[in-house]
């Protein structure tokens, strides 16, 4: 997880250092046609400006390459913000909860709970409508209880809301009961998404969509 989040790290600062490449050599370009103007002997330097130029076409082909192609998803877990992108434009921009960051310790236990939603590259995994939420362990410690045996008693038909998407680990977008809470950091790492805002991402995307969070 923490390559793929530094994939997706590294991917941004390439990104500004092509930028800022690519503005010091337009600068340079500048600079030597208007020398070549000035002075004749200035000329001499036209090689150089040709395989800037040429250098420059190199630069622009990568960022091209980096960027991703189609449908695909943004959220920032900072901002509480998903985007749905069709290439490089915002084709829908909604408010959503993401992990609030808590920790949750097994009373008299070893095991440990952080609510954090991951961050990397990830890809829509399963569509679901009408998802049931199994709820594990934590789900029930963090209420003060104890963990059923029966199977039946941690089945909850209504807290993920009317649609699902699956992106690995047991993590959705989801809906969600809670609308007041949306923009706030207070899930245990899902998504969660406005019913009306998240059936359209769900008709939109497809299995496989790409996910950006960071």
């Amino acid at each position: 997880m923490a390559k793929k989040h530094l994939k997706r790290t590294l991917i941004i600062l390439a990104g500004i250092v092509i930028c800022l490449e690519l503005a010091g050599y337009g600068l340079e370009i500048f600079s030597l046609s208007r020398r070549s103007r000035e002075d004749p002997a200035a000329s001499k330097t036209q090689k150089s400006s040709n395989e800037i130029q040429g250098a420059n076409s190199v630069l622009i082909n990568r960022i091209k390459s980096l960027s991703p192609k189609g449908i695909y998803i943004i959220i920032d877990t900072a901002e509480n913000r998903l985007q749905v992108m069709n290439g490089p434009n915002v084709a829908k921009e909604v408010v959503v909860s993401c992990g609030s960051g808590d920790i949750l310790q097994e009373p008299g236990g070893a095991r440990k709970w952080i609510f954090d939603t991951p961050r990397g590259e990830f890809s829509v995994s399963s569509k679901l409508v009408n998802p049931t939420w199994i709820k594990p362990d934590w789900a029930f410690i963090e209420e003060g209880e104890k963990p059923p045996q029966d199977y039946n008693k941690r089945i909850d038909n209504d807290s993920l809301g009317e649609y699902a998407l699956g992106f690995g680990d047991g993590y959705f977008i989801h809906g969600t009961l809670y609308t007041r809470l949306l923009g706030r950091n207070v899930t245990h790492g899902c998504v969660r998404v406005g019913d009306k805002d998240l059936k359209e991402i769900f008709q939109t995307v497809t299995m496989g969509t790409k996910i950006f969070i960071f």
